[in-house]
């Protein structure tokens, strides 16, 4: 089950690049999605947009999906992409068509919404050749940035809950501080 999600009023926290591209660059979720032009992405858990706007002009449509209305608000003040759909939803309940997405991907909040049903609705929305792509803090890392270490999965915990929902595991990188993991659809 997942826990707590990052405090809105923190949000400016999120636009720190330096922070931020420490733990995952812009080039590194762009490979690990391999977009063409008019992919349909969601990113899982969008805040303020951060990654959103790395995503934007290599697809189609990204939909930014966020439980809290109070990061859609700090997004549509900084400015939004034309191609961006601003969504307030909880990943266990996506509004999206069944294989109405080619891609997905998850910075920094998988251990926010990591649940059986959230993992199943990612799957219902993916496109028979979707990806998703999760990057999030590791159980293993010493809790000096992110979450609490007990709020934490690790890389194999993830991947296990992926792999028990239908995925296969295309690729999985552990570092200090974070774990990122590229699935299909088996």
């Amino acid at each position: 089950m997942g826990y707590h999600t990052f405090d809105a009023e923190r949000a400016d926290k999120l636009e720190v690049a330096g922070r931020r591209y420490r733990f995952v660059s812009a080039e590194e979720l762009l490979w690990a999605l391999s977009l063409s032009p008019d992919d349909t992405v969601a990113d899982l858990g969008s805040g303020t947009g951060f990654f959103t706007d790395d995503v934007a002009p290599h697809a189609g449509e990204v939909y930014a999906v966020d439980v809290q209305e109070e990061m859609h608000e700090y997004y549509r003040e900084k400015g939004v992409p034309e191609n961006v759909d601003l969504v307030t939803s909880d990943v266990s309940d996506l509004p999206f068509d069944d294989g109405g997405v080619d891609a997905a991907f998850s910075t920094m909040t998988y251990h926010e919404f990591s649940s059986d049903a959230a993992l199943a609705e990612i799957r219902r929305v993916l496109a028979a050749d979707g990806r998703l792509v999760v990057v999030d803090w590791a159980a293993t890392g010493t809790g000096e940035n992110g979450p609490p270490v007990d709020e934490r999965y690790s890389a194999d915990e993830a991947a296990d809950a992926l792999r028990e929902v239908g995925f296969a595991i295309e690729h999985e990188a552990v570092r200090p501080e974070t774990f990122l993991l590229i699935a299909t659809l088996e």
